[in-house]
């Protein structure tokens, strides 16, 4: 028989990445729409103008292509982060949020850096360092999955391409692995199957009743219960060892 498992699909594991790719569509529709540009919105380093980009430059995008790019790998990481952490999920986009934006503010080209990739690559960077850190099959599955499908993402933290915000996607990896650290002892635990819990505690054990927490005797054997001195010895003397 098993416990009820750490992970659970709700309508919010899917509703809410849905929700984030419907945003970006949405705000790169209405560019197109109404002929206008939100590019000014991103984050500019070394501007205190640029500092708004922090929560708007995520969902802007330069063009269709750019778009694309980045739909599939946020929904399908956002989906993973409210599955297995859905604890601590909006924390951490919320903090990853910011700190990348402010990141990127901090050590960024003067330029304008927008998209929705720092996002990525924080997500990215907590799901895989996490997911080590937890020694949890699943987890470590998880961090193995990721580098597989979005292992190249490595090489756009270094300057490759000068159309690249390389200083964004360094900026969300570096969040990233701070995250998991931070969040390291947040863990969803393996389920417990009923054959590992044992049937009673030792405060519902009558013998064991009679040792302290350091394994120390406290208490002398009742005078009704008659037992042999080889019995006294073997009872209350040697405290079983607790795996």
């Amino acid at each position: 028989m098993k416990a009820s498992s750490p992970f659970v699909f709700t309508t919010g594991t899917i509703g809410y990445p849905i929700l984030f790719v419907m945003l970006i569509w949405i705000v790169f529709w209405a560019e197109v729409r109404f002929n206008v540009s939100f590019n000014s919105f991103g984050v500019r380093p070394g501007e205190i103008k640029g500092l708004r980009g922090i929560l708007f430059s995520p969902f802007i995008h330069s063009d269709i292509k750019h778009l694309f790019n980045n739909t599939i790998p946020l929904f399908v990481l956002s989906l993973a982060l409210f599955y297995f952490y859905r604890p601590i999920s909006w924390k951490i986009l919320i903090i990853g949020l910011l700190a990348t934006g402010l990141l990127t503010w901090v050590i960024g080209r003067p330029s304008n850096h927008i998209g929705a990739s720092g996002i990525i690559y924080l997500l990215a960077s907590f799901l895989f360092f996490k997911g080590i850190f937890s020694k949890f099959y699943r987890l470590v599955a998880l961090s193995f999955g990721v580098v597989f499908l979005y292992g190249g993402l490595i090489w756009y933290v270094a300057p490759v391409d000068p159309s690249i915000s390389w200083e964004g996607h360094l900026s969300g990896l570096i969040t990233g692995i701070v995250l998991s650290l931070i969040f390291r002892n947040n863990i969803a635990q393996p389920p417990k199957y009923a054959w590992q819990e044992p049937d009673y505690s030792e405060e519902d054990d009558p013998f064991m009743r009679h040792f302290d927490e350091n394994g120390n005797f406290i208490e002398s054997l009742p005078e009704e219960e008659e037992t042999s001195e080889t019995e006294y010895h073997y009872i209350y003397k040697e405290k079983p060892d607790k795996d």
